[in-house]
């Protein structure tokens, strides 16, 4: 009888279990209450989406006139509509293939010198144990960086102008002949280049500085405990660590392949060196606002835009295939 009893007892607490509770929702004017409370961060976030919208999407609009022949005085939406004439006329002209090879030339060459050297940089003044000096080597390559691009192209110049450039003296006092340098094609890229090595590899290089810096110092300490040295440090522990970044980066700048800096190739161009120096922007530059064929140039910039984009989707897709990690 007992044993009844303590079975129904049992049973009627099972049954009396509350039941769980359903998640309440949140009152519709919750959020709008959050704004109001954090009205400043709001006010604040929508200065620059207001420029974002103003001065990157609205602009959109104005990639038809790629598609029309623009008179000023009817306006891009008046404008008669050529469909792909201008992209005809980009892809059969004599220099499309020049500008092509120049663009591509110039921006992996980049790409191969400017990517790897910063971050050769970056692992060399991480292994820095004395901090005045290391400061005093970030100093001098981060510097050159602050140089505006006609002061830099001003600099190039000077240097290596026959007869009075530093670089000239200096070849003479050996006994090698004077070298027009930015008078032959075929040094343009090399100048270029390196000149952008020597201005951005500084700033480039604090990038992986500061993801070096928040590697968890154990591993260091254990690394040592197992004998490894400086160079196995740095390829199991320091690389590893900044490979995000790398993959970042480099999506990004496989992005920018074909949007080579305009402004100082075009101050370093001359008419001896037009052949390796001539690009798909200056090219839109010396057309559309030059020539005033604005059409035209915003089919070649339109073209340009979409080579760029289709090359950023790639290099994501290989970056997330290959480590995991992408951009997007």
């Amino acid at each position: 009888m007992a044993e009844l009893l303590s079975a129904s007892a049992t049973s009627q607490t099972v049954t009396k279990l509350p039941r769980p509770m359903k998640k309440s929702r949140k009152p519709r004017g919750s959020s709008l209450k959050k704004m109001k409370r954090h009205w400043q961060l709001y006010l604040l976030i929508s200065l620059p989406l207001m420029y974002f919208i103003l001065f990157k999407y609205v602009p959109i609009l104005g990639v038809q006139i790629a598609f029309k022949d623009l008179i000023p005085t009817q306006g891009i939406w008046g404008s008669p509509y050529v469909g792909f004439k201008h992209f005809q006329a980009f892809f059969e002209h004599p220099n499309f293939w020049v500008l092509i090879k120049n663009t591509l030339l110039l921006s992996m060459y980049s790409l191969a010198v400017g990517f790897p050297i910063p971050i050769l940089l970056a692992l060399m003044l991480n292994e820095l144990k004395n901090g005045l000096f290391k400061r005093a080597v970030q100093m001098v390559t981060y510097a050159p960086y602050f140089i505006s691009t006609v002061v830099m192209v001003s600099m190039i110049i000077l240097f290596l102008a026959p007869r009075i450039g530093v670089i000239d003296h200096i070849r003479t006092a050996l006994g090698l002949d004077s070298i027009n340098f930015m008078g032959k094609p075929s040094l343009f890229p090399t100048i270029f280049v390196l000149s952008d090595l020597w201005q951005f590899m500084g700033y480039n290089a604090i990038i992986y500085i500061a993801a070096l810096a928040g590697v968890n110092p154990q591993l260091y300490e254990a690394a040592r405990i197992d004998g490894a040295n400086r160079l196995q440090k740095i390829i199991h522990i320091d690389l590893p660590s900044i490979v995000p970044v790398m993959v970042l980066l480099l999506v990004l700048s496989l992005g920018q392949l074909l949007n080579i800096g305009f402004e100082k190739v075009y101050l370093l161009q001359n008419p001896l060196n037009l052949g390796a120096s001539e690009i798909i922007s200056t090219y839109v530059y010396k057309v559309g606002l030059v020539q005033a064929n604005y059409s035209f140039s915003a089919a070649v910039g339109l073209f340009n835009s979409l080579i760029n984009f289709a090359l950023i989707v790639l290099a994501n897709l290989g970056a997330r295939r290959l480590t995991g990690s992408g951009l997007f």
